[in-house]
């Protein structure tokens, strides 16, 4: 009797640490101090670059994103009813104050920070595509060699 006891004493302890264990590791709140449960830090640097024109990554920079993050950018109203508008984007948070170099996919040329990216943005029902086109440099260019 007492060994019988004994055994189902350590199986409560037991049954409780893993409780305890399962409890600690998925339900943290959130200020605990331990390392491992802190939130993410948000500095300004990105996990890494980006293949441009890939989902999640800034076109003006090629800064991978996080979900949540987000591109500044202007969309203006469709001239004719048609499904291309007119956008102006500026860049993501790590390029606009993050002194990341900002760069044209088209041409190539390193913006200043007033300098933005004229695109197209096509928008379909539960999704919507955004054609670069080039920079304010490489739209005046190409507007005085036509």
């Amino acid at each position: 009797m007492e060994t019988f006891l004994h055994i189902l004493i350590m199986i409560l302890i037991g049954l409780f640490l893993l409780w305890f264990g399962f409890n600690l590791f998925f339900f943290a709140p959130k200020n605990l101090s331990v390392p491992a449960f802190k939130r993410k830090n948000r500095s300004l640097k990105p996990k890494g670059e980006g293949i441009p024109g890939a989902p999640r990554i800034c076109p003006v920079c090629s800064a991978k994103l996080e979900m949540g993050e987000k591109v500044k950018s202007s969309a203006f109203p469709s001239s004719n009813n048609g499904a291309d508008r007119l956008m102006h984007i500026s860049g993501c948070i790590y390029c606009l104050e993050g002194g990341r170099r900002r760069v044209c996919p088209v041409c190539g040329t390193v913006l200043q920070r007033i300098e933005i990216l004229i695109a197209r943005l096509f928008e379909k029902p539960g999704r919507s595509h955004v054609h670069v086109m080039g920079c304010t440099c490489c739209k005046i260019q190409h507007r005085t060699n036509n």
